[in-house]
């Protein structure tokens, strides 16, 4: 077995719910990011390219019929060119890398591009077909921007509270106050607003076409613990969770070049990281947020290195409680977490976050020099999952 490499990452601006991207659909997002990584690798001929794997967590509107295809065709990428899409949810583009890696290893493909994408502004309403002809009584569309819809009855009625629900019952069950939850949030906006002036996005984000995003919408520059604080709870009365510590609703796509190391010549760049490890989880549905820590343990082990080597973590913040709970478990110090800016004030289209969250640990390791990092994302009805870059410049 060989390994796989990473060699180039991409993301579009995330626009927030209704907002800068709400015009554009999902498949020319997706199109978007695939000729943006592709862009970085000039001298990449596109026809090398074995394999196309892409995220994308509804498939019920504009991305349907397989939009990892949809997005080869749309980007003007040979059409001898395969594309796959992978629906894990909110996990679905880091799924997409760990399927493409193995790829990659396998000795399947040299060249694999990965990503995902979501347009949750654009997600349609559903109508169930009525099980008997000429219905008398009203239907009722359903929305699949996000959380549970169309429950088969045999489900416990505790698996299928709702995303925030199933938080206020993990920070009850750990015991994360809303002081905590709040500077997390605030620290989330400080640190993307930061890493957008310091020019660090400037390489990985990728202008959409006549949207006028300049950089993530949803980033509050002058968030606060104290303005925080002022929120109210959005799940329960007495609740922690606010809009200000959970991630938004938003658009956007992620795309990530990996390949081999014999393929480094026809990429035409060297590789930035390795893919060492790899890691799934799975708990009960509403104990989804702390999923990741087992599936980061496992990436881990299979690195063969622990979490005192570790210089860099990037977790998707899905809410500020999942995210604290993830960190106490693995007792890392919080300052290597999320340095460039989370979720929370970057905005979680859900099948573009783990392409992202990827990228962005490779850049990372890059800039702060370290050799190992984690990149972990929490999903919905239960899972987790991770895997360890190395940085191969520093080992």
């Amino acid at each position: 077995m060989g390994s796989a490499f990473v060699y180039a990452a991409a993301r579009t601006p995330f626009g927030r719910f209704n907002g800068a991207l709400a015009g554009v659909r999902p498949d020319d997002l997706a199109a978007t990011a695939l000729r943006g990584v592709l862009a970085k690798l000039p001298r990449l001929d596109p026809a090398e390219i074995g394999d196309v794997v892409w995220g994308n967590a509804n498939g019920a509107g504009e991305d349907n019929r397989n939009v990892g295809r949809m997005a080869v065709l749309l980007a003007g990428l040979p059409v001898t060119v395969p594309a796959a899409t992978v629906n894990r949810l909110c996990g679905s583009s880091l799924d997409a890398a760990m399927i493409g890696s193995r790829t990659v290893e396998s000795g399947d493909a040299d060249v694999v591009v990965i990503g995902g994408v979501e347009s949750m502004t654009r997600a349609p309403w559903v109508l169930p077909k009525p099980s008997r002809a000429f219905p008398a009584g009203d239907v009722t569309a359903v929305s699949t921007t996000l959380g549970w819809r169309l429950v088969n009855p045999r489900m416990p009625k505790e698996w299928t509270v709702s995303l925030g629900e199933a938080n206020e019952q993990l920070g009850e069950r750990f015991g994360v106050s809303r002081e905590r939850q709040d500077a997390f949030a605030a620290r989330s906006h400080v640190l993307a607003d930061a890493a957008w002036n310091d020019g660090f996005y400037d390489d990985l984000v990728v202008p959409v076409e006549g949207a006028g995003l300049a950089r993530d919408e949803g980033i509050r520059p002058g968030s606060t613990p104290e303005i925080l604080a002022g929120l109210k709870p959005a799940f329960r009365p007495d609740g922690t969770i606010t809009a200000g510590n959970a991630s938004p609703l938003n658009d956007g796509a992620s795309a990530v070049v990996l390949g081999s190391q014999a393929a480094a010549d026809r990429i035409g760049a060297d590789p930035i990281a390795r893919v060492a490890g790899r890691g799934a989880c799975a708990l009960e549905p509403q104990m989804f947020g702390y999923a990741p820590v087992e599936a980061a343990n496992q990436a881990l082990r299979r690195a063969g290195i622990g979490w005192d080597d570790v210089g860099a973590v990037e977790l998707n913040e899905a809410f500020a409680v999942q995210s604290l709970v993830c960190l106490d478990a693995w007792k890392v110090d919080p300052a290597i977490v999320n340095t460039r800016g989370g979720a929370i004030a970057i905005g979680h289209p859900l099948g573009a976050s783990g392409g992202r969250v990827l990228g962005t640990l490779a850049h990372v390791l890059r800039e702060r020099r370290e050799r190992w990092g984690v990149a972990a994302i929490c999903i919905g009805v239960g899972q987790g999952l991770a895997v360890v870059l190395e940085n191969v410049s520093a080992s």
